[in-house]
C-alpha cells in the first residue's frame, strides 16, 4: 500500500471538495449570466485548488511510492511512470 498518512488523504480529499464547490459555482455563475470577468476568477480558484491538491498528490506519491520503488530497485520504472504524467500535460 502507498504511503498516504490519513491527514494526507483527508487534506486532498478536503482540497478536492472545494474545488468542486468552486466548479459548482461557475457553472451557476454561467447558468446566472454572470459577468464573463467574475466567471474567469472564479474559474481560476477552481484551477489553482486543482494544481495544489495535485502537488500534494504528488508530493505524497514521491515520498511514499516513489521512495519504495528505489529502495527496490525498480528507479527507472517509476521516473518512467512520473516523466509520463507530466509529458501528458
Amino acid at each position: 500500500m502507498a504511503y498516504r498518512p490519513k491527514d494526507t488523504h483527508e487534506r486532498i480529499i478536503h482540497r478536492l471538495k472545494i474545488a468542486r464547490g468552486h466548479l459548482d459555482k461557475v457553472i451557476k455563475m454561467m447558468d446566472d449570466d454572470v459577468y464573463c470577468i467574475d466567471v474567469i476568477h472564479q474559474m481560476h480558484a477552481v484551477e489553482s485548488g486543482l494544481k495544489e491538491t495535485g502537488n500534494l498528490l504528488l508530493e505524497n506519491h514521491l515520498k511514499g511510492c516513489v521512495a519504495d520503488a528505489i529502495k527496490e530497485g525498480k528507479a527507472e520504472e517509476s521516473i518512467a511512470e512520473i516523466m509520463q504524467v507530466f509529458k501528458k500535460k
